[in-house]
């Protein structure tokens, strides 16, 4: 008997390799901060749609995950790493003088 592999199919877009299955990535905080700033960036049009091609943009949802951003600072002021902290407020600055712009 051989302890030979068999091909790995590769995973579906958005999943991992884990010990030798598909499985989605673990949630971190940094990982969540940078799927709500992804969220803003593809709202602003910056971003193009993975199925279409297209970009559009929508500013309402652009400010709603500003606004999330904001709250989760809010709230977790005081239970962030530095690091953490640091990048929270990196990314809020960021999308909030992308919004300013956009919007002045």
């Amino acid at each position: 008997m051989t302890d030979e592999k068999k091909p790995q199919k590769p995973c579906p877009e958005g999943h991992v390799l884990k010990d030798g299955k598909c499985v989605m990535p673990e949630v971190t905080f940094v990982s969540f901060v940078m799927s709500l700033n992804t969220s803003a960036l593809f709202h602003f049009g910056e971003i193009a749609d993975p199925v279409s091609g297209k970009t559009f943009q929508d500013l309402v949802l652009v400010k709603h995950t500003i606004d999330t951003l904001n709250l989760l600072q809010v709230k977790t002021k005081g239970n962030l790493t530095k690091d953490e902290a640091n990048l929270l407020e990196t990314v809020l600055y960021d999308l909030k003088m992308r919004y300013i712009k956009v919007t002045a």
